[in-house]
């Protein structure tokens, strides 16, 4: 009777154990749930948890540009965009009974405690969520990291009562950072392996699926052979779960790690300059559009999607075009200008005085500069620390160069270096198709699109020419004299009057306005901007889209004003586009993070010529390619081998046959080169010159727009070209329905060929 009195005494021990363990658990995990371990998520905050999320800057052909972000550089995929093989990799390693269990798997728990963790932990996938979404890294402390731990277990259980599983393995490798920026699937497979998450093999999945053990340790950069390792594992775990054949793992374990690593950053990838005009564009829009509630978007951390006009493929060709042409135009620039780097190269007519203005100016505008001023350093110092030698590394068309020189020889390296703007927009709609502020963002940030303007040269013609077109209806065919001329300066409120002479002196009489054009005779110029009035041609300019100054003087006929390549393009454009102007469009439309339209634009147009005046000018500016400042741009027959028709620079001919309408522009000293073309669904402009215009080529023969710029265009052009994928004309200019102006000069009167327009002109002054 003792022996069984006592036995059950025991046996009732037992149960009174076991109940207050499981009283014990069951107190802990309910002092969880209501918060006295530490705050707990609410149901809002499970239903919509709080991950920062970058914004996409996506092209017109769907490629993302780049991202806007802080520390998280991460963009959200559905479970669709996830490879099944990802999916099966993930949990055969990671969660074995992932579809089983409801958030806790009891027998990897009990295998954990049972082996001291030797044999694997016991964390599901959903706990794994939990942590990174609401608990943080595991605490050092044993007391903190059970509290933690039971904490994931009750937030793992709510996680899975709000969430499908399809749904909390997307939100898992949503979430994770897999290093260099690569925060989640999207942005991992993209920089890892320059690819969408669904293009991914196994061989790229497993790997991904083994960094998720520890992204740090397993870096594929820093120890290959060890990913390489644990991506084997995942393969072991898939044989494991029947998920693949022991041969396949044997033939997948054999191959090596290899990576398409493409690191994403603010200075790095795809249209840079754009993307900085563009993030000045959305805080812009940010401050003017206020959510619902009052507050604002956040562009770093919302996670919008930007819908751009840029196309990837022409924003590639156009980077490639100035990246192909601007290092052997710099090659000669050196050779000419700066055979040896000394205190005053690249410099050319401009004495030492002027030179360290232009240096003491150049630091002033520098970081350092701004920086040391902040933190109230004075002048003194600050223009001490330019003379310090400091390990530094510069630009080169050969690659970054690693060396030691003070910031004084920095600045005045960098001033060496030609620089280069180009932008392509489509004349029907605004769409701005490829942008490219200079030569290297890295090192260059200044973009030469829309914050630079520079002196514009003969380009600024044609709108002299169209001002007389549409006001007077000359013709391409009618004749000026071509002689000196001058515009008395009573006309223009000046002392003295305004001659302008043509390049090396040169008069031949009489010219064609096509002609004219065609070869930038400064003359003719003159003697319609006097016919017309500069207002005219002023108030022509604004309708175009100008918002720069210009000068209400009859100077400008020959380009005397400092204008962007962003104005011109959409200046030009309204030429192939009958006449009207339609304002540049960089942004279509701007999603939220749950794809709902927050902004959509609506273009802006003006009619400013008639479509007769408009279609007259383009023929005149088909002229300057056909047979004028263009004319390299072609090759005629046996004339293939001229000089003429090939890239001073290079050598090589172009051979466009198409037609093509266009402008040479280059200004004084030959400190800045112009070349805006068109064909009929595509205006491309490109300026080329030093930062300073003491800065250029000693020679016209380098020094023109037809040297420095036109290449660029030419060179975008024949990969657009040769791009099957992209629609580029190669078609006539559409003509009018009716055309009242002649422009068949060779099929006119003698009498009409040789009258001049300006019935009164007085042809005495010649000088013959």
């Amino acid at each position: 009777m003792t022996t069984k009195k006592g036995y059950g005494k025991f046996i009732r021990l037992i149960w009174i154990a076991f109940g207050g363990v499981v009283l014990g658990v069951a107190s802990i995990f309910g002092a969880a749930s209501l918060g006295l371990l530490g705050p707990m998520p609410d149901f809002r905050q499970l239903e919509n948890p709080k991950t920062n999320l970058a914004t996409q800057i996506i092209s017109a052909d769907d490629t993302v540009l780049g991202k806007f972000y802080f520390n998280d550089n991460r963009t959200p995929i559905s479970f669709h965009e996830i490879p099944a093989e990802m999916i099966d990799a993930l949990i055969a390693t990671e969660d074995e009974r992932f579809y089983s269990h409801s958030g806790i798997d009891f027998r990897g728990a009990a295998r954990a405690l049972f082996y001291l963790g030797k044999k694997g932990g016991a964390s599901t996938i959903t706990q794994q969520l939990a942590r990174q979404l609401f608990v943080g890294v595991r605490s050092q402390n044993i007391v903190a990291a059970i509290t933690q731990k039971i904490k994931e277990w009750v937030i793992a259980v709510r996680l899975e009562r709000r969430y499908t599983k399809n749904e909390i393995i997307t939100m898992y490798l949503n979430i994770y950072d897999f290093n260099y920026s690569a925060d989640g699937l999207r942005s991992a497979s993209s920089i890892y392996f320059s690819k969408k998450p669904i293009e991914l093999d196994l061989s790229e999945s497993a790997m991904l699926v083994g960094m998720l053990k520890n992204s740090s340790l397993y870096n594929p950069l820093r120890r290959p052979e060890m990913v390489r390792d644990r991506r084997n594992i995942v393969y072991q775990q898939m044989l494991r779960n029947n998920l693949i054949t022991e041969k396949q793992r044997d033939s997948l374990a054999a191959l090596p790690i290899t990576l398409d690593f493409n690191p994403q950053s603010h200075r790095e990838g795809i249209a840079t300059y754009f993307r900085g005009y563009l993030q000045q564009f959305m805080r812009e829009w940010i401050a003017s559009n206020p959510k619902e509630d009052g507050t604002f978007y956040n562009l770093y951390l919302d996670g919008l999607s930007i819908y751009t006009t840029i196309d990837s493929r022409l924003q590639t060709y156009a980077e490639d075009a100035v990246a192909a042409h601007m290092p052997n135009l710099q090659k000669e620039f050196f050779r000419q200008n700066a055979p040896e780097f000394n205190e005053t190269a690249p410099f050319l007519d401009v004495d030492k005085d002027e030179v360290e203005a232009i240096m003491n100016q150049a630091k002033r505008r520098s970081e350092r500069w701004r920086k040391m001023k902040a933190q109230g350093h004075d002048e003194e110092t600050i223009l001490a620390s330019f003379e310090k030698p400091l390990e530094m590394e510069v630009f080169s068309w050969s690659g970054d160069i690693d060396t030691i020189m003070t910031p004084t020889d920095s600045i005045l390296y960098y001033k060496h270096f030609l620089r280069s703007g180009m932008m392509s927009m489509e004349p029907q709609t605004g769409h701005v198709k490829a942008w490219v502020g200079g030569i290297n963002f890295r090192h260059f940030q200044f973009d030469h699109v829309m914050q630079g303007k520079r002196q514009i040269g003969s380009t600024f013609k044609p709108f002299v020419y169209a001002s007389a077109i549409d006001q007077l209806k000359v013709s391409p065919c009618d004749s000026l004299p071509d002689g000196y001329y001058c515009v008395e300066p009573a006309k223009f409120g000046a002392h003295d009057a305004w001659c302008p002479k043509n390049s090396g002196d040169r008069y031949i009489g009489k010219r064609t306005l096509k002609n004219a054009l065609a070869n930038s005779v400064n003359t003719i110029s003159a003697r319609l901007i006097d016919k017309v009035g500069t207002r005219p041609v002023v108030n022509l300019v604004r309708n175009l889209g100008v918002s720069s100054f210009i000068p209400n003087v009859p100077a400008i006929a020959l380009g005397s004003a400092d204008l962007s390549v962003y104005e011109m393009v959409g200046a030009y454009s309204s030429f192939a586009n009958k006449g009207i102007y339609v304002k540049p469009v960089v942004v279509t439309r701007i999603e939220d993070k749950n794809g709902t339209v927050i902004f959509q634009t609506a273009p802006k147009t003006k009619d400013v010529l008639s479509e007769e005046s408009a279609y007259v000018t383009l023929k005149l500016l088909e002229g300057v390619t056909a047979s004028g400042s263009g004319v390299r741009l072609r090759h005629r027959g046996a004339d293939k081998a001229n000089p003429i028709f090939r890239d001073v620079v290079t050598g090589y001919p172009y051979e466009f046959d198409n037609p093509i309408a266009g402008k040479t522009g280059t200004t004084q000293n030959q400190s800045d080169g112009w070349f805006i073309g068109m064909v009929p669904n595509l205006a491309t402009g490109v300026w080329v010159g030093g930062e300073d215009r003491s800065i250029h080529f000693e020679t016209i023969a380098y020094g023109q727009g037809a040297t420095m710029a036109l290449p660029i265009w030419a060179n975008y052009m024949k990969a657009c070209y040769a791009d099957s994928t992209l629609v580029i004309s190669k078609d006539a200019f559409e003509a009018p329905e009716y055309v009242s102006i002649p422009l068949d000069c060779d099929s006119l009167s003698v009498s009409r060929q040789e009258k001049s327009f300006f019935e009164d002109e007085d042809l005495s002054d010649l000088g013959f």
